[in-house]
Order: C-alpha cells, then structure tokens, then sequence
C-alpha cells in the first residue's frame, strides 16, 4: 500500500474520463438522483460496518450509524457524511479510478447517445458516485478505514485526473464533500435537501440527519417480520402512500418471496375506487425499490392495468438503481417478480373470496369493474381472473346476490355444456325478455349482465371450465336433455300437441313473412317461448343483441344483424291469427299484426322501430276496436 507524504496525482483511465466528461457537460434535469446515490452509497458502507461489527468484536463500540447532511450555503458545498466501512489508499484508486469495480465499461457500452436516456442507467452499474460532478466542479473524498489509523483525501475536478494524500485525525467512515457548480446553490439549502432524501431515501435503513432532524423517520415496514407489525403500523404506512387521511384499507398482502427471485413486498387495496366516484383513470400506486432506496414511484410495470387501483412498495436488492421504464421491460429478475406478485394477489383473492365471501363481495362491488379487465388483456390468468367475476342471476328472486361462474356450474346438472347468460339496459328489462320463459320452465339458470362490459369480457372468455358461454338469445341454443325433452311425440297429451304443423300456423308464418321482408332474416316456430307470442333471435354466428348495441354506439355506421322473429304457436293472439288465416279478408290484418309484434319484441329489447310506423298501427288498431264497441248502454 502507497503511504506517500505528498500528494499523489493519478491519471483516469479512459472510460472513466468518457463517463466523467458526460456527466459534467449533461443538461440532465433531474439532478437530485446525485443526492440520492450518495446517499445510498453511504448506506451500503454502514450495512458493511455493521455485518463486520457483528462478526469482529473488536470493532463492535456504541457509536451509531447514520448518515449526516451537512450543507454550507455561503461556501457553496455539501456533505454527506458517514461512519461506515471507509476506504483505504488502494480502495480509493480501485474503486474511485478504475473499472474494475465501478462497472463503468458495461455503462459506457450501453450508451445510445440520448443524454437522458443514457443517464437514466447511473446507478444500475455502480457508477453512482460519479453523478457527483452534475452537481460538483470539484469533489472530494475524505475517509479512514475501520482497518487503519491514517486516512486519505481524495480529489478531483472531473477533467481526467485525481490526487490522493494523507488526512490525519479522522474519524472512520467516509465524507463526499461536493464544491456545487455555479447556479446549483439550492443543493446548499435545507429544504431544498429534505424534499429529496423525503422523496428518494425516506426508508433507508439508517438515519440520514440534517443538523439534529432525523429525515427518513418512515419505517419500512415491508422489510420487518410481520409477527412484529400490528394494524397500526399498517395502517400508518398506508395512510403515508395513499394520502388518504385516516382511511383504513381494504385488505393488504404482505409477503417475501425467495423463489424464483428474492424481493419483499407489502399490498394495499383502498377501501374506494375513485374511478367509479368520477375522478378519472386511477393512476398506478406500486413503488418499486431496490434494497430500500426507491427506484421508480407509481410504476406502471408492476402490476398490469386492471391490478392498477393497487398501492403499495415492492423491494428487491436484485434490482439496479434508477432503471429507465424501458430496461424494466426487458429486465428478466424485474418480469419473474411481476409474474409472482400478480399470481399472489390473485390467489390472495381467490382466497378471500371462498374463506371471506362478504368481504370479497365489498370488494368487488368497488374495483370489479377494472379487476374483469383482466379477462380480456392477461391470457396467462384469465380463467383465474373469470373465477373471481361476479353476476346478478335467476337464481335469485330478489336480484340483490351476486354469483359466481364456479357457483353457477356447481348448481347446473352435469349434462349442460352451456352457461347462459342475457344482457340488457338493466335487470327489469333483462326480466321482461321473452327468451328467459323456456328458462324459467326449464329451470336452468341464466345470467343477468345489466353491464354491458360483462358481456364484453365473457364474449372474450368464451368458456370456463369446459363450458361455452352462450347469450340465450343466439339462435344455437343447446339445452341438456330431460324428461320432459326426451317424451316422444306419442307421449304428450292432446292438449300439449304441437301447434306449429297446423295449416293455420303455417299461413301466419307466411304472413308473417310477407309483412317483414327484408326486415327480418327469418320467421319461424319458436321452441323456447311459453306465453309470450314472439321473441327475437340472432341468427347463427351473430354476436348477441346487447354486444351489437354497444357497437352501435361508438361506430354509427355498424349495422345490426337482422334478426329472426320466432312465433309461439301456442300462444292465445296467435292461435286466434292462425283461426282468422282461413278467411283471405283477414290476411292484412295478419300482416299488420306481424309488423307491430316484430316492432313490440324490438322494443323489450330497447331497439329503436320506426316510431310514426307504430304511432299509426297503434291509432289503426284503436279505431278498428272503438268500431266495434256500443255506445248504447245495456
């Protein structure tokens, strides 16, 4: 080891000079991060203190770590100070001149040239200290090991060189003192300092003080067993995150993982979801630290977007400081701990909502409708995303419960490979619709989607569980046989015979035909109906109404599939249609009777007819019936 009396000047080696010239001529805006490494370089020095105090008992004493700040405003400088590890006369020249430490050559190697974007890696390779001479023309470097009684000043103005000499009666540990730039003076004032280490270093695991204010007073709670955490302290650190006053969350997930990469984190679900209160897009609420110092605030590349009302802090030492968002896309550790969180807060609510079902259900009335998002963007977990849906269903009369997609398939019989659903405008419409009636009968269970971006998202799904997902008003209905389908036509009474071959059925199916034209794509016998006498459909391969409605509305020139009108032969009005169908005088009658049920069915289902068309049918139809009624009281 050199121990020279004077001062000994040595040369940068040529990547160093690159990077250093970088750094000093950037127009780089966010120049704080310089506070920031320094700071979490000093860290690191008194985590290696201490692992050595805990294993050397001759260097154990009763000094505390910290890490001091210590501005000067009218001398233009600051300090930060700690008593950690410190450096001896070779450290200084190895990892303060050379690569072989700083990783600066890999650095240099990834530069693109866009100063911003090139910049966005300090951190990532250890190059951390040089971001010093943004901020610094001339930095020094005054430190004493634990291992020696001698310490050293380093020094150097950034142009290719630094010397190094002696510094007798100093205390261990290291101070970075950095002669500020002209026009950098706020790097001098208090405040200016407490809202960066507040913003970047609030849970370094050591103090960090200026004069005698402790700035870093947050806990970070995340990295501390949870056998000696209690609601409070919880709840303290999410308050701190969200802003939200005395507010409580929903639930929290807090938990570490070594497998398949090491990181901690703590989850919080708000108890509201301001998106639906008409606040706009929730914007994402995850911190990503690495090794306690934050890296990125509200990334969005922890969680995907329908996980986005989502708060919280995920920590792994793994990760390099200050990663741009766009080497978080392609760093491999990032993406293994983004698949594990996802998989953690779904199985977390896949949990809840067995073990907790009216805790899940408060929170799904909040954030499902950004959680069913999931279904159509995340293909790697949408059946688990599917599962924790929720839905309004006839197996409730009162229409008040919500059901899931397990739920429904455990009350089906085994025999039905469908799961049926019908959308509308809202639940006393979705009653209304005729094509439930052979449901009802049947007693198989249909899905009511007031929403129509349920059905958007189940049109994505498809199946579940090995079943089809089929809106009851598509013409390929398949329903599970039973006794009552399984009777053969010997079988049924007389007076449950089928209409539909009657000679005057038939003439009302072509009636019906006439009247229609191109408005219908097909009138024919309907096997689902029971009192009502004409139901719509959609033709085979059509999406279904509520789909082609929402369409509609965001693309004006989206046309609508025709639909098919299905008639009721057993119904009272057309069996009496079917008894006039003899008498030809009574055919436009028929017709018009045909044109004012398409427009009625049109109608349950909140399509538009033409109004004057059913304004003067309905006058028509009432003058025909004033004819016929006496004014003569009897």
């Amino acid at each position: 080891m050199a121990q020279a009396a004077d001062k000994e000047q040595f040369t940068f080696q040529t990547e160093i000079k690159q990077l250093l010239h970088l750094l000093s001529h950037s127009l780089y805006q966010n120049r704080e991060i310089t506070i920031r490494e320094l700071v979490s370089n000093a860290s690191d020095a008194l985590d290696k203190m201490r692992f050595i105090q805990v294993n050397e008992e001759q260097y154990r004493d009763d000094e505390d770590l910290v890490i001091r700040l210590e501005p000067d405003s009218e001398g233009r400088t600051l300090s930060i100070v700690d008593n950690g590890i410190g450096l001896t006369h070779d450290e200084l020249i190895s990892n303060l001149g050379t690569i072989a430490h700083s990783g600066s050559l890999e650095f240099l190697n990834k530069l693109s040239g866009d100063a911003a974007a090139d910049l966005s890696l300090i951190g990532q390779f250890g190059v951390g200290f040089y971001s010093a001479f943004m901020l610094a023309d001339r930095v020094e470097v005054i430190t004493r090991s634990y291992q020696e009684s001698t310490g050293w000043r380093w020094e150097s103005d950034g142009s290719g060189s630094f010397t190094i000499e002696p510094a007798e009666d100093l205390p261990r540990g290291t101070t970075v003192k950095l002669h500020l730039k002209e026009g950098y003076d706020e790097f001098s004032q208090e405040e200016r300092l407490k809202y960066i280490i507040r913003k970047h270093s609030t849970f370094v695991p050591h103090p960090v003080r200026l004069g005698d204010e402790q700035l870093n007073e947050q806990r970070a709670v995340w990295a501390e067993p949870k056998s000696q955490l209690d609601d409070e302290a919880y709840d303290k650190f999410y308050q701190y995150l969200t802003h939200r006053g005395d507010e409580s969350p929903l639930w929290r997930l807090h938990l570490s993982s070594d497998s398949p990469i090491q990181f901690h984190t703590l989850v919080y679900c708000p108890a509201t979801n301001l998106e639906s209160m008409g606040f706009g897009r929730v914007e994402h609420g995850m911190h990503l630290c690495a090794k306690r110092i934050l890296v990125q605030d509200d990334c969005r590349e922890l969680v995907p977007e329908y996980l986005r009302f989502l708060y919280g802090i995920v920590d792994s030492a793994d990760l390099p400081l200050n990663v741009s968002r766009q080497a978080l896309q392609d760093d491999t550790i990032f993406r293994k701990i983004r698949k594990v969180l996802v998989k953690r807060v779904l199985d977390h609510l896949t949990k809840m909502a067995e073990q907790q079902p009216e805790e899940y259900l408060t929170f799904y009335r909040q954030f499902g409708t950004i959680l069913r998002e999931g279904v159509s963007t995340d293909f790697e977990n949408r059946e688990k995303i599917a599962g924790l849906m929720r839905f309004q269903s006839s197996h409730d009369d009162a229409g008040d419960k919500l059901t899931s997609l397990g739920e429904y398939i455990e009350r089906a019989g085994e025999d039905q490979k469908q799961i049926y659903y019908l959308g509308g405008a809202d639940l006393s419409a979705i009653e209304k619709n005729p094509n439930l009636e052979i449901f009802r009968k049947k007693k198989l269970e249909v899905l009511y989607l007031a929403d129509p971006v349920d059905e958007i998202m189940l049109s994505n799904l498809m199946t579940y569980d090995g079943k089809q997902l089929t809106s009851i008003d598509a013409a390929d209905l398949a329903f599970p046989e039973d006794e009552e389908t399984d009777k053969s036509e010997d079988e049924t009474p007389a007076e449950e015979k089928d209409e539909s071959s009657t000679p005057g059925f038939e003439k009302v199916v072509s009636l019906f035909k006439e009247a229609l034209g191109d408005m219908a794509e097909d009138v024919r016998a309907s096997k689902r109906l029971t009192d009502s006498p004409v139901c719509l459909v959609n033709p085979e391969g059509a999406m279904s109404t509520q789909m082609q409605k929402v369409l509609r509305m965001s693309n004006k020139d989206f046309q609508m599939a025709k639909r098919i009108l299905e008639i009721n032969p057993s119904a009272p009005l057309i069996k009496r249609l079917s008894d006039l169908s003899g008498n030809s005088d009574h055919s436009e009658f028929i017709r018009q009777c045909a044109r004012q049920l398409f427009d009625n069915a049109m109608l349950l289902e909140g399509l538009p007819p033409s109004v004057e068309d059913v304004v003067t049918r309905t006058q028509q139809f009432m003058s025909e019936l004033a004819e016929k009624r006496s004014p003569i009281i009897t």
